[in-house]
């Protein structure tokens, strides 16, 4: 993984993780201990989905940078899905509160994303190659 790779995924991950925290600390307050496992258990999830799909669309970038679209609109399409089935899954679940458990999944999202725009639009990433092997015309 490239530098400017791994410091776009720590410019996401940092604020997940800090919202992951502020929910844990609210879900406690306000629903226990209970509360406080769904939040950290919803901003864990979303983190190891967002990353892992990260470093997924990097690798396809490199590889084959003709599907990067298209791998990118499925991946996010997987992903969404992905945690709808865990919402589904844990539903009626008594191991944690489920409210807390779905507003930190929601949040986190929105962090991840809004961390991940905002590190793209900052990141200096050349898209056109430079070829230093020729001589300037």
């Amino acid at each position: 993984m490239q530098s400017n790779d791994v410091r776009m995924l720590l410019h996401c991950a940092v604020p997940t993780a800090a919202t992951g925290v502020v929910a844990a600390a609210v879900s406690a307050a306000l629903a226990g201990g209970k509360g406080a496992f769904g939040a950290a258990f919803g901003a864990v999830l979303v983190i190891t989905f967002m990353a892992t799909g990260f470093v997924v669309l990097q690798r396809t970038a490199r590889q084959l940078p003709h599907l990067f679209q298209a791998m990118g609109l499925m991946l996010y399409t997987t992903q969404i899905l992905l945690i709808a089935v865990f919402l589904a899954v844990f539903k009626h679940t008594t191991l944690f509160n489920t409210k807390a458990f779905a507003f930190t999944l929601l949040a986190s999202t929105l962090v991840w994303i809004a961390a991940q725009a905002r590190a793209h639009m900052k990141a200096k990433i050349l898209y056109v190659e430079p070829d230093s092997s020729r001589s300037p015309s």
